[in-house]
């Protein structure tokens, strides 16, 4: 490639990655505003005074300390219940032999087609059968399984050889065994690749928070946020303060984890 093609790559690269971090900075801006600087015209991106404060004030006006309580909760709940029902499924369907085994996997897949929006209703009137109204159980069940999460541990499971696991039972190890002591050991990237997408996934879900729950001590970070805006006003600085705090755990989540999800991700689709 030549010199100049190289230059206007970088160009072209740094230019999206400015778009996208414009309205983080954004964010970051707003929540540092007197409420109504915000709404000044033209609108300004350095505030004239940052008011830090704003920070502290937003934390105590929701009881976000019960808000990220409860997200902790449903989040572990959510990372520790795909780790361990999705790795199940997909070394069964990666290395058991049974019956209707692909067809089932098709089946599987096909559910990703169908929009997370159709299935609320469903789900909704199945906790309610439960009694799971403002529970921790209404928040986590549905989301300690994932058809994604099984899809990227098969993926991976396949590229891992089979000769580990012929050694292993000429050893006398059983299934479970090799499960644990083999595949699972030699999947750390597409593990952590699946912790990252299933805490994210559940922390800043919003929805279905906001469905299953109608008492303040049961809502989520997500819901909390939302509780800036009323009828007739939003007070922006600090709902802005607050989502700064709130994706906070996210990004110290993928940078420690960051290492094994790009090789999660390169190593999952080598073999179908």
């Amino acid at each position: 490639m030549k010199r100049t093609d190289k230059i206007f790559l970088y160009m072209g690269l740094i230019a999206i990655a400015v778009s996208m971090l414009i309205p983080f900075l954004w964010m970051l801006s707003t929540s540092l505003m007197d409420e109504l600087e915000v709404y000044q015209f033209p609108p300004k991106f350095i505030p004239s005074v940052c008011k830090w404060n704003n920070f502290a004030e937003a934390m105590t006006l929701q009881p976000f300390g019960r808000f990220f309580l409860n997200s902790m909760i449903v989040a572990a709940a959510s990372v520790i219940g795909q780790i361990t029902f999705c790795s199940m499924a997909a070394y069964a369907f990666a290395r058991l032999r049974f019956h209707g085994r692909e067809r089932i996997f098709a089946l599987y897949l096909g559910t990703m087609m169908i929009p997370a929006i159709v299935t609320v209703i469903p789900a909704f009137l199945i906790i309610t059968t439960f009694g799971w109204m403002n529970t921790y159980w209404a928040l986590f069940t549905p989301t300690m399984s994932s058809v994604w999460g099984i899809f990227l541990l098969r993926q991976f499971f396949l590229t891992i050889p089979k000769e580990l696991e012929d050694a292993a039972r000429v050893d006398g190890a059983s299934d479970w065994t090799i499960f644990i002591k083999v595949i699972l050991p030699l999947s750390k990237p597409a593990l952590a690749t699946l912790t990252i997408f299933a805490f994210m996934g559940s922390w800043k879900d919003f929805l279905w928070p906001l469905i299953v729950t109608n008492r303040v001590d049961m809502r989520t970070v997500e819901v909390g946020i939302a509780s800036f805006s009323n009828l007739y006003t939003t007070d922006w600085p600090h709902q802005m303060a607050a989502a700064v705090v709130v994706m906070l755990p996210i990004i110290i989540v993928f940078m420690f984890a960051q290492k094994y999800f790009v090789k999660g991700i390169t190593m999952t689709g080598i073999k179908g």
